[in-house]
């Protein structure tokens, strides 16, 4: 009988080894090489409710990146994704700046009203903020950012000197374009018929021109549209911004630009992308780009992304690892390239 009871504490003693050591790792995994502040970035047409992360156990001046979202109602940390990413660049020697989109968190607005106009000079009036605070060095301040900042980024960077760099993840160049791509490359990851293909496609259609009529929600909800999924809101946005396209603004940058894509992107065409920044961005030197051959729209391996057992994890245990290889290391290594000053580099 001692004897069982001694097996049985020191089993119950093992397993709290075990469980502290795993909660530990997991504390430790979650800690980042940053000093991250919450800021009221002020300026532009409503405070934005920010995070500014600076690199540890130094005092600047730093390089600053400031960070573009993609689409949907994303906070300033995307519910911690870029604290990985935010690290790599302190490693280089630079901040980064990202706030909650407005109406998430209890931001004042609604991102849903904005058109991109309206996301790029949100973008400069954080630039205009940032340059004002110590420790940030505004000879290096450039953007990164994913998918939908593709359409916002060329345009803040073409509107202003003030924006040495960009950093653009998974981007396309048209929206029409990109939302067809995607349509098609959901129909074949699920082998749909040829049957319910054409389906999709005429739905698509009709949206299309839904969209660039001058009709309403409702209007189009009577006569008999697809609004599955479909809020009055979302399509107010979709109508304003339908029509965007980089070509044009890429075509004003004279910053270097660095281009990453996956090979298993579903939402973005990376082979379209790369041909049109090859095509557009043709000074010496101005463009890099890096492709990750099993990456998906989010920068995540396809087999990880396909096991929400093991992203989860991954996320939880080793958010570091939850990127494709590669991918952090890439961004830091072209951040530590750049001359001291971008503009005149």
């Amino acid at each position: 009988m001692f004897g069982r009871r001694r097996w049985l504490w020191g089993s119950l003693l093992t397993v709290a080894v075990l469980l502290a050591g795993a909660v530990g790792w997991v504390g430790y995994q979650n800690a980042y090489d940053l000093d991250e502040e919450r800021v009221t970035i002020t300026g532009g047409k409503q405070p934005l409710q920010g995070v500014l992360a600076r690199p540890t156990g130094g005092h600047g001046p730093y390089g600053l990146v400031v960070f573009v979202h993609g689409d949907g109602p994303v906070d300033a940390t995307h519910d911690t994704f870029y604290r990985p990413v935010w690290e790599a660049m302190a490693k280089a020697g630079y901040a980064t700046l990202s706030w909650d989109k407005p109406g998430v968190n209890g931001a004042p607005g609604n991102w849903l009203d904005q058109s991109i106009q309206d996301r790029a000079d949100e973008t400069l009036a954080a630039i205009a903020w940032a340059k004002g605070r110590s420790g940030i060095d505004p000879a290096r301040i450039g953007l990164w950012g994913a998918s939908q900042a593709g359409w916002v980024m060329p345009k803040a960077a073409r509107q202003s000197p003030d924006v040495s760099f960009v950093i653009a993840v998974a981007p396309a160049i048209n929206w029409l374009r990109q939302g067809r791509y995607n349509l098609l490359a959901e129909l074949r990851a699920r082998h749909a018929s040829p049957e319910e293909t054409a389906a999709a496609v005429a739905r698509s259609d009709r949206n299309r021109a839904a969209l660039q009529a001058s009709g309403t929600f409702e209007q189009y909800r009577a006569a008999g549209g697809d609004v599955d999924g479909l809020t009055p809101e979302r399509w107010s946005f979709d109508k304003r911004n339908h029509l965007a396209d980089a070509t044009d603004d890429l075509a004003a940058v004279r910053v270097p630009v660095q281009l990453i894509l996956g090979g298993r992107d579903v939402n973005v065409d990376s082979d379209d992308t790369e041909a049109g920044y090859r095509r557009i961005l043709t000074a010496p030197g101005q463009l890099r780009v890096l492709r990750f051959p099993d990456a998906t729209h989010t920068m995540v391996s396809q087999d990880v992304e396909d096991s929400e057992l093991r992203s989860t994890f991954l996320a939880v245990a080793a958010p570091r690892s939850l990127f494709t290889a590669g991918y952090l290391d890439g961004m830091r290594q072209f951040l530590t390239s750049l001359p001291l000053d971008h503009r005149k580099g």
